[in-house]
């Protein structure tokens, strides 16, 4: 079974859906962090074209490359698409930031194979890690 270590160990690239270029938005300096930790951040954003460096792209589905996790800064209600698309590009984890909780997609995630966090900051998580070791 993965762990929180395992998912953040293992990981290279993350898929940041709700990705803005705003610096004073969570998504943003979540996403800086990470990307200054070793992570390739790439953006999913139909209204951004570039964030942090990277092209941003429309959809999960237009990702040219393979997705280790999906890191979901959008409201529960738009979550079931999110994780439909996260399974169908094959990621391997769904990552429901801080608020962001919804039990049947997260379920419909975790039947499919995928590792599965909610309600909890990427960026803390990894800030944890990193004091532990």
């Amino acid at each position: 079974m993965a762990s929180v270590f395992d998912v953040l160990h293992s990981a290279r690239t993350i898929v940041v859906v709700g990705l803005s270029h705003k610096p004073f938005r969570a998504s943003f300096g979540v996403s800086q962090y990470m990307q200054r930790a070793g992570y390739r951040i790439i953006p999913v954003n139909p209204f951004e074209t570039e964030v942090l460096g990277e092209k941003a792209y429309a959809r999960l589905e237009d990702v040219p490359v393979a997705v280790d996790i999906v890191n979901i800064f959008r409201r529960p209600e738009y979550v079931p698409d999110i994780v439909e698309s996260a399974i169908g590009i094959g990621a391997k984890a769904v990552w429901m930031q801080e608020g962001v909780i919804h039990e049947q997609a997260a379920q419909r995630a975790r039947e499919a194979g995928l590792f599965v966090i909610q309600d909890r900051c990427i960026l803390k998580e990894h800030l944890k890690i990193r004091r532990a070791s």
